[in-house]
């Protein structure tokens, strides 16, 4: 049978469908993204670096999410004020003198007048050359350009270390946004990382990369494959115990560097 033919005949795949609702508590209005998801099968209410969400299976109605959100109010409340007090950096402003977080410190951030945006790192901190025209879109290019660099950067420094003991190398690396993963290693060798590893400590990052790397050998968390990690990386747990403490301040200051200013 033709693609074409396979895909006239068979069904489409569910979707997503999003929308946003406004919900007020004690202090202020929020917005809440609401999700309905055909592979969910009980209402769900989440709070992670980007925000809330509401997710509903098919057949919940509008009105049992709205009921769940006001049984839950209290507990969003809670949720809220956990994240924002987590001692983030303060925003950057452009022009401003600053703070970048990056492998574990704050580094003191200067601009500097230049023909386009580009950020370097030298034994003062980091400096920003910027341009008369640059706009806040501009900015966070800059940033992702530059901790894309920054953690290309680290993996070419550790990668040569561990391939000789693998069946093979890492077919590809992409570096992502994640929400919730470190890292993951899909079925044709493809790596993938979050940018907001660098931010962290360096161990912690290598750490990481360990742990995909082992994927190669072993497909799976069984035992087999913590002996591999342990082979490699004898003081994973401490790196663990890293991420459990500082694992969402990490992924929050990254999206705070990278999301638009409204």
């Amino acid at each position: 049978m033709s693609g074409f033919l396979r895909r006239l005949i068979s069904p489409a795949a569910p979707t997503l469908q999003r929308d946003t609702v406004r919900l007020r508590l004690e202090d202020a209005e929020i917005d809440v993204l609401r999700v309905r998801d055909p592979r969910a099968r009980r209402i769900k209410l989440s709070v992670d670096e980007r925000g809330v969400r509401l997710t509903l299976p098919p057949r919940a109605s509008l009105v049992m999410g709205e009921r769940f959100l006001e049984l839950h109010r209290d507990w969003l409340s809670t949720q809220l004020r956990s994240y924002q007090a987590q001692n983030l950096p303060p925003p950057l402003v452009i022009g401003e003198p600053g703070v970048l977080p990056l492998r574990g410190a704050l580094l003191p951030l200067r601009w500097e007048s230049g023909r386009f945006a580009h950020m370097r790192v030298d034994g003062e901190g980091a400096c920003l050359h910027w341009p008369a025209r640059g706009t806040d879109a501009t900015l966070r290019r800059t940033l992702r350009e530059f901790y894309e660099a920054q953690t290309r950067a680290d993996v070419g420094q550790w990668l040569p270390r561990y391939l000789p003991a693998l069946p093979r190398a890492p077919a590809r690396l992409r570096l992502k946004v994640m929400s919730s993963q470190w890292g993951s290693l899909a079925p044709d060798g493809s790596m993938a990382l979050d940018l907001a590893l660098v931010l962290g400590r360096s161990s912690a990052f290598e750490y990481v990369l360990v742990h995909e790397l082992c994927h190669l050998i072993q497909a799976n968390h069984s035992p087999a494959f913590w002996a591999e990690v342990e082979q490699r990386f004898p003081a994973w747990r401490q790196e663990r115990d890293y991420f459990q403490a500082e694992g969402r301040r990490l992924k929050a200051m990254l999206r705070q560097l990278l999301t638009p200013t409204p």
